[in-house]
């Protein structure tokens, strides 16, 4: 591979007249900038990118941790993040958390080394006071799905106890008092989030139900049916279930399904996050919207103007979901 050492010999110019080119210096003369250019594509030499951010101090790079890339409400999240991206003349370097500390905070190193210009976070397992260190570090990081008091101006986050909330009290409102729940095995704060909007949704309604109405699960189709079938075994007189997301009530409909338990005519149910999927599964699900493409294209747009060092004005940032109406739910 070709060096910087290389183009200069070939343009028989000097290391820094190729470094000046490099860099878009108004010094570097149209003749040097020619021979420079005719030498690079004559040996195939790309700029290394790194060492161009060190001297730029901006490498055109916005760096995004996820939990999991592969997960479509991640995709969703990615592709808000791009689309602000692209519109800045940013590229973005993905990473994957996992939910996991140690990786959570590898790939964070990851994209401080490689000197993005600003950085949207999502991360759970790390603690607070880690997460606030790196923000001290980076004045462009912004947190996503995640609320830390004391950087609360660069958290983007939703309020998954309403959520919760809202999606027990519909049930609640259709008649159902005898509402089961499967939740995240996760110990993450959105899922105690969400089991405590659901409990509380029930005792605020008089509602009392003992703690076997709760199930646990992988958030993931496959987790919603281990979930729902542990519901099933304990003999329960369920009319409704409230699912942690869309694919954990994906699989809880898949395994009444199996079992000739008609959703919704005998069991309704209920999801969160509004994904792709909500809308072509059989029934169409009724669920909890979470606006993460708006959350994510504004956390991306704060981040960049933090980069700018522009002045930011004092906002509400955290956002509220929606109950949106379909055919999982029927009243009792």
């Amino acid at each position: 591979m070709a060096t910087i050492k290389d183009v200069a010999r070939e343009a028989g110019v000097s290391v820094a007249t190729v470094s000046r080119v490099l860099n878009l210096s108004p010094k570097a003369s149209q003749a040097s900038i020619a021979s420079v250019q005719q030498a690079m594509n004559k040996l195939g030499y790309r700029p290394n990118a790194a060492a161009r951010a060190l001297v730029n101090q901006s490498s055109n790079t916005i760096g995004v941790l996820v939990n999991d890339v592969s997960d479509p409400f991640f995709g969703v999240m990615v592709k808000a993040v791009d689309a602000v991206a692209h519109k800045n003349g940013k590229h973005i370097l993905i990473c994957n958390g996992y939910h996991n500390a140690k990786e959570e905070r590898q790939s964070i190193e990851l994209l401080i080394n490689n000197r993005c210009d600003a950085l949207i976070i999502h991360s759970k397992a790390l603690e607070d006071e880690e997460l606030i260190a790196y923000a001290k570090e980076v004045p462009s990081m912004v947190l996503i799905n995640r609320r830390i008091e004391k950087i609360a101006n660069r958290c983007i986050s939703l309020n998954n106890y309403k959520g919760a909330y809202l999606a027990t009290e519909h049930l609640i409102r259709q008649g159902h008092k005898k509402i089961a729940y499967i939740s995240s095995n996760h110990q993450i704060e959105d899922a105690a989030q969400r089991l405590l909007g659901y409990r509380d949704a029930l005792k605020n309604h008089g509602v009392e139900l003992p703690e076997s109405y709760v199930e646990y699960g992988e958030p993931s189709g496959e987790g919603g049916e281990l979930a729902m079938t542990k519901l099933l075994i304990k003999s329960l007189d369920i009319t409704a279930v409230v699912g942690y997301n869309d694919f954990m009530a994906a699989g809880a409909i898949a395994v009444l399904d199996e079992n000739d338990i008609s959703s919704p005519e005998q069991v309704s149910v209920i999801g969160f996050d509004d994904v792709l999927i909500a809308r072509y599964i059989h029934p169409r699900l009724t669920t909890i919207r979470y606006p993460i493409q708006m959350m994510a294209e504004r956390a991306t747009q704060l981040a960049l103007a933090l980069a700018r060092e522009e002045t930011i004005p004092d906002e509400n940032l955290v956002y509220s979901p929606t109950l949106v109406q379909r055919n999982s739910v029927r009243p009792l």
